[in-house]
């Protein structure tokens, strides 16, 4: 039995009559007829009483059409998803980010994609740089968000699209001498204990600071490491020393700290989206235009 044979039926169900079902199908009649008698030979019943005028379905032929009308639409739903899918409209993606840049840019683009997608699935994944290049690396993630460095640059793999550029903050207890002026030179924390980043768990950050304290003829007094944001923000809140982070960190109002500018023109932390290159889901590149337009209106605004 063939899908052919069911919409052949259907039509003649429906017209009650060989020659309008063929005029419908725009086929002849004789070959319609031949169809349906090699279907009815197939199920090895009547489907319809040729002897009544008009045509007739027998009572087989009336829960064979009823089971025949459901597998069509059960066919068309399954091509529309399918469609569906390949068009990007349908599915799931998955998206690895760091504890810091879902103080950013990514909470939007996760808000407008939803809103143009709401049939697709995100799957959201937090952990350090490093566990997210190799999640990607292993499929268990689509694409990720990470602060560039140089293991992203050498990766022939990977494709790197660059979407914004933060410079750093000075992160100070709220009762800091420093934290009366409205912007403060790395000069100014030269005697200064460091919350610092963890190296694995915000690739490059760790390594910036130690640049600019370095550009700044001094080495950081390192106290504590910490993996996540609000860590770091409770221990300068605690006053067990200052952090250099993010500017988006502002976008966590915890009481007990304030932020401010650096004097010196400081090197930017470049946030990009990570994804395979042999990797070619529409729903992954209809993501990353949206990431692409959000992060553009970002840097405009």
């Amino acid at each position: 039995m063939e899908l052919r044979h069911l919409r052949y039926f259907i039509a003649v169900a429906d017209e009650l009559s060989f020659s309008r079902a063929a005029a419908r199908l725009q086929m002849a009649q004789p070959p319609l007829s031949q169809q349906i008698q090699a279907l009815e030979a197939e199920l090895g019943v009547q489907l319809f009483d040729r002897k009544k005028r008009p045509l007739q379905l027998t009572l087989a032929g009336i829960a064979f059409l009823e089971e025949a009308r459901a597998m069509l639409i059960q066919l068309e739903q399954a091509v529309q998803k399918t469609q569906r899918i390949y068009q990007g409209e349908l599915g799931y993606l998955t998206v690895g980010f760091t504890s810091s840049i879902a103080n950013g840019v990514l909470p939007n683009i996760l808000r407008s994609f939803r809103q143009h997608y709401p049939q697709v699935k995100l799957i959201l994944r937090e952990d350090n740089s490093a566990f997210q290049i190799q999640g990607l690396r292993d499929q268990q993630t689509d694409v990720i968000f990470v602060y560039q460095d140089s293991v992203l640059t050498e990766a022939s793999d990977l494709i790197v699209m660059p979407l914004t550029q933060e410079p750093l903050i000075v992160v100070l207890p709220q009762e800091h001498r420093l934290s009366g002026q409205l912007n403060i030179a790395l000069t100014d924390l030269v005697s200064e204990e460091f919350i610092m980043p963890l190296r694995q768990a915000v690739s490059g950050l760790s390594d910036q600071i130690h640049y600019l304290c370095a550009q700044a003829g001094f080495v950081p007094k390192v106290a504590q490491e910490a993996t996540f944001m609000v860590t770091i923000l409770g221990l300068v809140a605690g006053e067990m020393g200052i952090s250099l982070l993010p500017l988006s960190v502002q976008n966590l109002q915890r009481k007990g700290v304030v932020y401010r500018p650096i004097q010196e023109q400081t090197a930017m932390k470049q946030l990009s989206a990570v994804w395979r290159r042999n990797d070619s889901s529409a729903i992954l590149q209809r993501f990353l235009n949206i990431a692409q337009v959000i992060s553009l209106n970002e840097c405009h605004d």
